[in-house]
């Protein structure tokens, strides 16, 4: 498959946080004549080229599988699906939506019910909306049918928002961008890094169960020790909704490489080599400097006596919605930055770290 189609099937699969399976297949797909795969029982799946040699520090490329989502809490006397939220959302965007809810047949469509406004009283219009007020209905006039539609209690729901391409603009909408770019990014950049004359082997790790608690890559910690890594995410995007001088994440203005958030001060001088690889290199970064969020990142940077470690954002317009808006040169930009690193990095570059 090539770089688009790579970018759609994985924007498509659905892997809501824990079930992750079909985004590694497609992982697995596109590497496997240069690669060889491992997985844990957590869906992690470690990737290691070919073109390694075994003997040279170890840089790790992380990206996590999953998707913000949903579960099925309960089956309701008329059919309709009560839900809990896998991973954080605004619930506001919610109503309306339209999901995939698994089977053990496939999956099945459903839509996140809204009242129509004919049906409100004027108490039901001004209420918050909240997940507790919401429900999933898959078209069951019973709780017999729904469970004969093939839902059990515990079942993912994913969004159904197929991905599309704007090729005159060099746009992607879709969803999961957060963090299917990220993988994208990685795998591309696996891919490109057996042309190049190395000092490091690569390490790709694409870890699941990030968006309830970076929990993936905190068990991957226990397996490996590389001795650096660039954690690679799909981050939101503040060019439509920060005041000028405040735009740290802007699409089309490339990497996003971060100082700081909620969770992780990333390695100042690994910090600092980048930005000068990427200056050298030609490709174009953005600094951000951030008060809340998280990301892989914070477990990265703290495992193993401690691993040097950046974060190398794609912007993403409307993060954790059913529709996403990304620039298909800034994910060219963080895979053009990853490839330069490593092929800048050695062991003593490293130790200075």
């Amino acid at each position: 498959m090539n770089d688009k189609q790579l970018v759609e099937k994985l924007s498509n699969a659905y892997g809501v946080s824990g079930f992750e399976d079909d985004v590694i297949a497609i992982a697995r797909e596109y590497l496997k004549d240069i690669a060889d795969f491992e997985e844990d029982s957590m869906r992690n799946l470690y990737i290691r080229p070919k073109y390694n040699k075994g003997i040279r520090p170890q840089v790790l490329l992380d990206a996590h599988s999953d998707e913000v989502g949903f579960m099925v809490q309960a089956i309701k006397p008329d059919g309709t699906l009560r839900f809990i939220p896998v991973g954080g959302w605004n619930e506001k965007s919610l109503p309306s939506s339209k999901v995939a809810v698994y089977t053990k047949k496939g999956y099945i469509t459903g839509v996140i019910a809204a009242q129509p406004p004919h049906l409100m009283t004027a108490e039901q219009r001004n209420a918050p909306v909240t997940i507790s007020s919401l429900f999933i209905d898959i078209g069951a006039t019973s709780a017999e049918e729904a469970a004969a539609f093939g839902v059990e209690v515990g079942a993912p729901v994913a969004p159904a928002t197929k991905f599309e391409y704007d090729e005159k603009h060099g746009l992607y909408h879709g969803k999961a961008f957060d963090d299917r770019l990220g993988v994208a990014a990685l795998l591309i950049a696996v891919k490109e890094l057996a042309k190049a004359s190395l000092n490091v082997d690569i390490l790709g790790v694409i870890s699941s169960q990030e968006e309830v608690g970076e929990r993936g890559i905190t068990a991957a910690m226990h397996r490996i020790k590389p001795d650096a890594a660039i954690c690679i995410e799909g981050c939101p995007a503040d060019d439509t909704s920060a005041p000028s001088y405040m735009i740290q994440d802007a699409i089309r203005s490339g990497v996003m490489l971060r100082h700081m958030d909620a969770t992780v001060i990333c390695t100042p001088r690994f910090n600092s080599f980048a930005q000068e690889v990427a200056k050298e290199s030609g490709v174009k970064i953005q600094m951000a400097v951030r008060s809340g969020g998280g990301n892989n990142g914070a477990y990265i940077v703290s495992s193993n006596g401690g691993t040097p470690v950046i974060v190398a954002g794609i912007p993403v317009r409307y993060i954790h919605t059913f529709n996403c808006i990304a620039a298909e040169e800034d994910l060219y930009s963080t895979v053009n930055l990853c490839v330069e690193l490593c092929k800048k990095l050695d062991g003593k570059v490293i130790k200075g770290f």
